[in-house]
């Protein structure tokens, strides 16, 4: 097997450039449990302005973001209102139910949004007899959705109907910032809706890790009980978060970058016979190869055999993810590297 030498598996895999690494290597670090780290506390000051919310709170991971939400939102046997689709439903190995005792009450949307009257209809009315809904989640982009971007009028429309029936509205916004470079609609805009949001820096921001939860001080104040509960309280964790600074400020613009490629991927991939490929709406290509009967896993290791990397989304659907590491250069080899797959399954 040839080595790995174009990375299209997921935007998690970009690694942190040189200049970032130097930016790291600098930065003043201080006891972040104590909020006393300086970088993590210019960080938390960074991402409430991004977002225009009180306070935030710096984390190792978007699944403890998410984990942490639920935990301040909900008692044991309460329910959280989702897409099917829906990160924290599939990837975080059950959290909601094992660290807050939820339920999930998962709707199906379309591309990963669901629709104000389908999640009118999914609200519990009060009965004993009922779980309580308690959230909706919103996950921007959708992943499973492929990228898809959640309209801000839909956003509003659900964000409203959850306020009416007192449910909170908790935004999964690992990849809100493609979204933000896509749309047009700033961070602080999408984030207006929403009680709690949070962002991710390690996946098209190219940091090497960490994500950051937002809300109002009472939220967060809550948020911090959890941090510790959970195991995700740091020491001097400014060399991470400087990343992130890094990534804030040097990283969001050229997402549009991303978004490009996977355009030209699209298209490339769309003159192939046999291959049925979705539009992409950000850095996300998902595209179907059931015509070659085969499946996507036996496709993405013939892929990794000529040393481009893929993930499998299903029995034949296949996902190629755009990010910093990845080139135009990188795309055109890619097509040909699949171009000449087809033609060898087709042999």
């Amino acid at each position: 097997m040839d080595e790995i030498r174009i990375d299209l598996y997921s935007d998690t895999h970009t690694k942190p450039t040189a200049e970032m690494r130097r930016f790291m290597s600098n930065a003043e670090v201080g006891d972040e449990q104590q909020q006393a780290d300086p970088t993590v506390n210019r960080l938390v000051q960074m991402v409430c302005e991004l977002l225009g919310k009180e306070d935030a709170i710096y984390l190792p991971s978007g699944t403890m973001c998410n984990q942490i939400a639920w935990r301040v939102y909900c008692r044991a046997g309460d329910e959280l209102i989702m897409d099917t689709t829906a990160h924290t439903r599939h990837f975080e190995t059950g959290g909601p139910a094992a660290l807050s005792g939820a339920m999930v009450f998962p709707l199906e949307g379309k591309r990963g949004i669901f629709s104000a009257d389908q999640f009118k209809a999914a609200i519990r009315p009060e009965n004993r007899h009922f779980p309580r809904s308690r959230a909706v989640l919103i996950e921007q982009t959708s992943n499973l959705g492929g990228g898809s971007i959640w309209p801000l009028e839909t956003i509003r429309e659900i964000c409203a109907i959850a306020r009416e029936n007192g449910l909170a509205c908790h935004m999964d916004g690992a990849r809100l910032l493609n979204a933000v470079v896509a749309s047009g609609v700033s961070a602080k805009e999408y984030a207006s809706y929403f009680d709690s949001v949070w962002i991710d820096f390690s996946k098209g921001l190219g940091a090497p890790v960490g994500a950051a939860l937002a809300g109002s001080k009472q939220f967060i104040d809550e948020a911090w009980r959890w941090k510790h509960q959970f195991g995700g309280a740091m020491r001097q964790a400014g060399i991470i978060a400087a990343g992130a600074v890094y990534a804030l400020t040097h990283h969001v613009e050229r997402l549009a970058e991303d978004h490009e490629n996977a355009r030209f991927l699209y298209e490339g991939l769309a003159r192939i016979e046999g291959i049925e490929v979705d539009p992409p709406q950000t850095n996300m290509v998902f595209f179907d190869i059931a015509a070659f009967g085969i499946s996507s896993e036996r496709f993405a290791g013939l892929l990794a055999e000529c040393g481009l990397s893929v993930s499998t989304i299903g029995a034949t659907r296949v996902r190629a993810v755009t990010h910093l590491d990845v080139t135009r250069s990188h795309i055109e080899e890619a097509l040909d590297i699949i171009r000449k797959v087809v033609a060898k399954i087709k042999r």
